[in-house]
C-alpha cells in the first residue's frame, strides 16, 4: 500500500485521472483557438472516452494521443480551425471539468465525515 492509496479513495483516483483529461483536452482547445490564423495547422483532439480509460489503467501522466480532427472545413490557407467548434468545446469541456470537480469535493466530504463519524 503506497502513500497515495492511504489518503484517496478508489473514486477520487478516478476523478483524478478524470480531471487530467479534462485538463490536458482544454490545453488543446486553447491551443487550436491559439493557432486560428497559422496557415496549414490543423485543429488537434483526443478521443475523450478512450483517453481516459487509457489513464486509468496506467500510473503515467495523461499522455498526448491528440490527433487531427478530420471532417472539418478547410480553409485556402489550409488552416481547419473553427472558433465556433471550439468555443462549444471549450464550453462543454469546462463542464466536464466543473461535474468532476464537484463529484471530488463531494468525495472528500464524504470521507470527513466517516471520518468524524457522521458528526
Amino acid at each position: 500500500m503506497n502513500d497515495a492509496s492511504m489518503t484517496s479513495t478508489p473514486m477520487m483516483q478516478v476523478l483524478s485521472k478524470f480531471l487530467d483529461v479534462t485538463a490536458y483536452r482544454q490545453t488543446l482547445i486553447a491551443g487550436n483557438m491559439a493557432n486560428v490564423n497559422t496557415p496549414g495547422y490543423r485543429t488537434l483532439d483526443i478521443d475523450f472516452r478512450n483517453e481516459l480509460h487509457r489513464a486509468m489503467a496506467s500510473e503515467e501522466e495523461v499522455s498526448s494521443f491528440a490527433k487531427p480532427v478530420a471532417g472539418l472545413i478547410e480553409r485556402p490557407d489550409g488552416n481547419n480551425v473553427s472558433l465556433d467548434r471550439e468555443g462549444l468545446m471549450m464550453a462543454h469541456n469546462q463542464l466536464q471539468f466543473r461535474a468532476g470537480v464537484a463529484l471530488l469535493r463531494s468525495e472528500f466530504r464524504r470521507v470527513a465525515s466517516a471520518i468524524n463519524e457522521g458528526r
